[in-house]
């Protein structure tokens, strides 16, 4: 890597070649040749057909009552994808919610949060959220959206993301990227199968990243391991276990706030970065997810499935954070653009998820119909440890003037105490019963057994909460042919409280969980390689937020979201695919008792989004080109709704080459995201009550090539 040079991204791509052929640099001798190869580029490209979130078991999309989006490993591959906000922008249910650069991620889906602590997994199983889950060794990306009590008990209404990892197979790949600030990317993938009767299987993924951010002084790096094992124990019993452990490292970029509190910052460049101070450390994320699953298969209509998996993720954050202004009197920046700069540290921040659960899976008929029936249990175990709450005012700057530097804090740092503890134990079924060739019911619940305790940043204990709460989901459906599915379907779910914000009077309190109920209508179609979705959603929450007239956290009154989504995935052509989708949310807060924050849209949710990814395939071989689009409509960037920030379009380009390089299978790709360099803000939620605004990307390109041996 030692001859790689910032800003010269076809120095990575000339190593990589390089590195294939076995030569040096100064000696490699390549040669491009074409590559015969069928106009259909992987088994069914864009269109996934099977995900294993839709149920309690791995089952087809058009017979799944519910709204969920797959991204195949093609897809993942063509958009040169690091980060889940690069994978769900091209779902346009899905927004970005308090996604910095430099920190994890979190979306809102349907115009409601998803929860760090529930609303996201691997192979089905629990993970910590506060992590940029790596996709190196994922085959597909699943997102379900709305309730999804009966999958995973306490959940978020938004809905919940899976990733699926790769299995054993034969491959040895290597691929390199860089982009135009002189990002170094590196990774492989290796894997094969071995024993007497090849019963063996290994997958194994490493990457290496150095991160160059567009925004000043918040680069990185990233260093990225995996391994897939599977077993075949005999014909009947299956063992796959699975371990991947991430170090990511990267300066935060803060948000910014509205001026006054009532102006949204205007001309603000990309590459700023607030608050920047020399002492400042980047946040180090260090994660580590262990999975194991054994299946063992009775007969072909009865198996039984035993999981587990350990989720856990430390978090060091010594940051120099912008917020506020007038020496922490106001929760905004100045009309003038003026703000007040916080040493925030809190390191050892350690969260850490368990989870153990058994399946009996099995087909009959009984009473005329047939029945697919699962039934189970599961324990889950999350906890949160983190140093007393530490974010101290050194001074200020200014959005339109360099920052000055300002001496760094000398108060000590206390010890980890801790915060929450809460365990979640579930007895669950689900029964499709089919009627007839036309009719199908899928009936199923959860019982849930909450007993969650939370102690206070000093240590001393609050609440204790134990619950007993039955989460039902009922859907009928109908197929009045074999391609083509309308169902109707009920939910209600249970979500973690949320957690008030520092300067509410009581601060830091972790709420108890509240319920939400969702009503979908939807249709599906599989037609001539394309898969045509439309679902019409209601779902109600309780609604959590600071009440002014006595600065409380409290929850009160519901948020009620009504919307519609359109998608459509597949082959247009045999030479064009697309994966779009389109969503118009009407979300509101009512009863609440805080007028101003009712009769309009809630914050950071516009009316409508639209998405739109194509694939051509040119005549010449191996060639194809890519593009989309991504559209928003304007949004509030405040609860009371009387500031918005600007509707906007953005494209993107890129192209695809296969060919051959010195014998090898190789695959070359630029993309260009923002081609037009639009300005834009792509995220005004609020976070712990602050409202923060975050800058879309400007125009980034990348180019990387992959080589298979």
């Amino acid at each position: 890597m030692t001859l790689l040079r910032p800003r010269l991204p076809l120095s990575l791509l000339s190593l990589g070649l390089a590195l294939h052929s076995g030569h040096a640099l100064a000696d490699a001798s390549v040669t491009l040749a074409p590559l015969e190869v069928s106009d259909v580029y992987g088994s069914n490209g864009y269109q996934v057909r099977e995900a294993q979130l839709g149920g309690l078991q791995p089952s087809p999309l058009l017979d799944t009552p519910a709204a969920v989006s797959v991204f195949s490993e093609q897809l993942l591959q063509d958009r040169q994808v690091r980060k889940l906000s690069e994978v769900l922008q091209s779902d346009a249910s899905v927004g970005e919610s308090y996604a910095p650069i430099g920190y994890y991620e979190n979306f809102n889906v349907r115009g409601f949060e998803l929860n760090a602590a529930s609303s996201y997994k691997i192979n089905g199983q629990t993970v910590v959220g506060e992590q940029n889950v790596a996709l190196e060794n994922k085959q597909q990306v699943e997102l379900l959206k709305g309730l999804s009590g009966v999958q995973s008990g306490v959940s978020e209404p938004g809905g919940l993301v899976n990733y699926v990892t790769k299995r054993a197979a034969d491959v040895r790949s290597v691929s390199v990227s860089t982009n135009e600030q002189g990002e170094r990317y590196l990774a492989t993938d290796l894997g094969g199968w071995f024993g007497s009767e090849r019963q063996f299987g290994l997958r194994a993924n490493l990457a290496h990243e150095d991160i160059r951010s567009y925004v000043d002084h918040a680069d990185g790096k990233r260093d990225f391991a995996s391994l897939a094992f599977d077993w075949q124990i005999s014909a009947n019993a299956t063992l796959q276990l699975d371990a991947e452990y991430q170090h990511r490292e990267q300066r935060s970029v803060p948000g910014y706030q509205l001026l006054g509190g009532t102006e949204v910052p205007h001309g603000i460049d990309p590459d700023d970065r607030l608050a920047y101070q020399q002492w400042a450390k980047p946040v180090q994320n260090d994660s580590l997810n262990l999975g194991g699953r054994f299946e063992y298969r009775f007969n072909d209509d009865w198996n039984a499935v035993v999981s587990a998996s350990r989720s856990k993720v430390v978090i060091d954050d010594y940051s120099a954070f912008a917020w506020g202004s007038e020496n922490g009197m106001q929760s905004h920046f100045s009309p003038d653009g003026d703000y007040d700069i916080y040493d925030f540290r809190s390191p050892d921040d350690t969260r850490r998820t368990d989870e153990a659960q058994a399946m009996l899976n099995g087909r009959f008929d009984a009473l005329s119909v047939g029945h697919e029936l699962t039934v189970g249990t599961s324990a889950q175990r999350r906890t949160v440890d983190q140093r007393p709450y530490y974010n101290i005012d050194v001074g200020d700057g200014n959005i339109n003037a360099d920052t000055p530097s300002w001496a760094q804090s000398e108060l000590p740092v206390g010890a980890s105490e801790r915060r929450l503890d809460s365990r979640q134990y579930g007895l669950f079924f689900s029964d499709r019963i089919t009627l007839n060739e036309q009719w199908q019911t899928v009936l199923g619940a959860r019982e849930v057994r909450l007993d969650e305790k939370t102690w206070n940043e000093n240590g001393v204990a609050g609440r204790h909460t134990q619950q007993y709460q039955l989460l039902p989901n009922a859907a009928l459906i109908y197929k009045p042919r074999p391609d083509t599915t309308l169902y109707a379907s009920y939910s209600k779910g249970l979500s973690a409280g949320g957690t008030a914000p520092w300067f509410a009077n009581n601060g830091y309190d972790i709420l108890a969980p509240t319920l939400s109920r969702q009503l979908e209508v939807g249709i599906k179609r599989d037609w001539q390689g394309m898969s045509f979705t439309a679902a019409l959603f209601q779902i109600r929450q309780a609604n959590q937020y600071v009440r002014p007239e006595d600065n409380t956290y409290v929850q009160q009154g519901q948020q009620k979201n009504t919307g519609l989504e359109l998608g459509a995935s597949g082959w247009v052509t045999s030479r064009l695919q697309i994966q779009a989708s389109a969503a118009a949310i009407r979300a509101r807060v009512e009863d609440s008792g805080t007028d101003a924050y009712e009769g309009h849209q809630a914050i950071n949710v516009p009316r409508l989004r639209a998405a739109l990814h194509a694939d051509y395939s040119l005549p010449i071989a191996g060639l194809a080109l890519l593009g989309g689009a991504r559209y928003s409509a304007s949004k509030h960037a405040s609860q009371a709704g009387g500031v918005e920030v600007g509707g906007y379009t953005v494209f993107d380009v890129g192209s695809r080459y296969r060919t051959e390089i010195g014998g090898y299978d190789t695959v070359l790709r630029l993309t260009v995201d923002n081609v037009f360099d639009k300005r834009y803000w792509r995220d005004v939620g609020d976070y712990l009550g602050d409202n923060y605004l975050f800058q879309g990307a400007p125009r980034t390109a990348r180019l990387s090539a992959s080589v298979s041996f």
